[in-house]
């Protein structure tokens, strides 16, 4: 037999795994675990959250079922200290074990006001907690909107102190102020009453009052969290926060319109009090009348002031009587004195104004009327007789048919003279086109673009002005070189070259020289 047999018993690696996990979960069964969350990333995309605990010289990995992490008052953060309550279990395909966390608890008051100052910091800068975003309460609500637990002495007071102050119209929101459901009831109220309609069948409240009694930081915490701070913040009615005592402060007491230290102060703010407001509405009565008698009394001594200062009615017209009493008595003899300088007048003229006299006047009138109107008929018979005289030489040949004839004739000459116009026009035209188009080909002749096409270049200066000698330009000078399609920028280099004489020979050779 070979050495290394042996009468130890085999396991597989499955059994050996199973055996640790069944020890592990007998002698562990039921733990609490304090440590400090690390590598938190959030729910997986199953639902599940994974992350590690650790102390200063251990890690351990976690696990929070879907299920278990709807139900945990306090959620998962990283760096938090916690204490996990759970289960020891292992993973055997990794050889590792792990705590199955079911419950979350903040380690110790610190940590919760660790987290409470690192979640107030945030809202600080997402301006939730700003001066200027806070709505006015109104000064008299109609209906007044209370979110607290139904059964608590909480509602009891505002209740009492509203009815003390000024009955109103309340609705109450029943929630519960502690507890895993505590934020969601809280906000889902706070959402709930603005949803209401102002005409609806349960009146939309026109202020809010969020109330819990006193407690630890642990039984107010469900008012630190950001549901409910975010609802206090979208809301749209005016919202009194009034939770725990006056030394317990949350989050929702930072971003509500107003703070009350306690719910039966959030009453006091939410109303004024009755007999105080009939107190300060008669006092004002009081006051306004006796304003209204002291301005009436003012305005008496004034006017009385004004009146003796006023002349009587009496003496504004004493002068005027006076005057109308003078003219009464002298108009009775001014009468007199017309009617006898009238009379006067009357017999001057009388002896004038004799019927006889009148008709005597009345006939010459008529006579000379008679005479002007026969002098003027005779007049108007003698011009006529004169121009009858004078138009009857020519009334012959002002006669209708002789005034046809000449219309006649000078209607037909102008036809004939439109008739020749047309022919006339097109003659002269045609003349004018070929006379037109001998020039152009006389012009296209002549033009040196004819000399260019045959290979000839035409070359002025920057001015426009033509180079006809190498003597016109100087080194550095522009030059425009003209071919027959397009044309060449150049610029003058060198000195210009002088022509070179040819041999008296070749002069008299009979050959023709070069145009260039």
């Amino acid at each position: 037999m070979s050495d290394n047999q042996s009468n130890a018993f085999e396991f597989t690696v499955s059994e050996i795994s199973q055996a640790v996990k069944r020890t592990v979960e007998d002698q562990f069964g039921y733990v609490r675990v304090r440590g400090e969350i690390s590598g938190f990333r959030g729910q997986h995309s199953s639902g599940h959250c994974y992350f590690t605990l650790k102390d200063d010289s251990a890690a351990m990995d976690a696990v929070v079922w879907k299920g278990s992490y709807s139900r945990l008052a306090f959620k998962p953060q990283e760096g938090l200290e916690i204490i996990a309550t759970g289960r020891l279990t292992t993973y055997p395909r990794s050889s590792k074990y792990q705590i199955v966390i079911e419950n979350i608890e903040p380690a110790g008051a610190g940590a919760l006001m660790a987290l409470l100052e690192e979640r107030r910091k945030k809202f600080i800068a997402e301006g939730l907690f700003a001066p200027e975003r806070k709505k006015e309460l109104p000064y008299l609500p109609q209906i007044i909107g209370v979110v607290t637990s139904p059964t608590g002495a909480v509602i009891r007071d505002i209740l009492h102190r509203l009815d003390d102050r000024f009955p109103s119209h309340v609705i109450i929101w029943p929630v519960r102020v502690q507890g895993d459901t505590c934020a969601s009831e809280v906000t889902a109220a706070i959402d709930g009453f603005n949803a209401f309609s102002p005409d609806g069948p349960i009146p939309r409240p026109d202020l809010l009052i969020v109330a819990r009694g006193g407690g630890s930081i642990e039984d107010l915490w469900g008012f630190n969290e950001e549901s409910v701070v975010r609802a206090v913040a979208r809301s749209d009615i005016p919202v009194i926060s009034a939770v725990g005592h006056e030394t317990d402060i949350t989050l929702v007491d930072y971003v509500a319109d107003r703070r009350a230290p306690t719910p039966t102060g959030a009453a006091e703010m939410a109303v004024p009090v009755r007999g105080e407001l009939i107190a300060y509405v008669e006092d004002l009565g009081a006051r306004q009348r006796l304003a209204a008698r002291r301005i009436s009394g003012n305005l008496k001594d004034r006017l009385r002031a004004a009146c003796g200062g006023l002349p009587r009615p009496g003496d504004l017209v004493s002068t005027q009587r006076q005057r109308l009493d003078l003219a009464t008595a002298r108009l009775a003899s001014g009468l007199r004195a017309a009617q006898h300088t009238k009379a006067m007048a009357h017999q001057r003229v009388a002896g004038r104004l004799a019927i006889g006299l009148l008709r005597q006047r009345l006939d010459a009138a008529a006579n000379r009327l008679q005479a002007a109107s026969t002098r003027g008929r005779h007049g108007l018979q003698t011009r006529a007789g004169r121009a009858r005289v004078a138009f009857s030489p020519i009334a012959s040949r002002l006669r209708l048919g002789l005034m046809t004839t000449p219309i006649e004739q000078g209607r037909r000459h102008l036809d004939a003279m439109s008739g020749r116009m047309d022919p006339a026009f097109i003659r002269i035209a045609e003349t004018r086109r070929a006379r037109l188009d001998g020039l152009s080909k006389l012009l296209s002749s002549v033009s040196y673009h004819q000399v260019l096409a045959r290979g000839f270049a035409l070359v002025t200066d920057a001015c426009g002005n033509l180079v006809r000698a190498s003597d016109d330009v100087k080194p550095g000078d522009a030059l425009n070189i003209d071919l027959a399609q397009g044309s060449i920028a150049a610029t003058v280099s060198g000195a210009p070259s002088i022509p070179k004489r040819k041999p008296r020979s070749e002069e008299g050779s009979g050959e023709q020289e070069s145009l260039f």
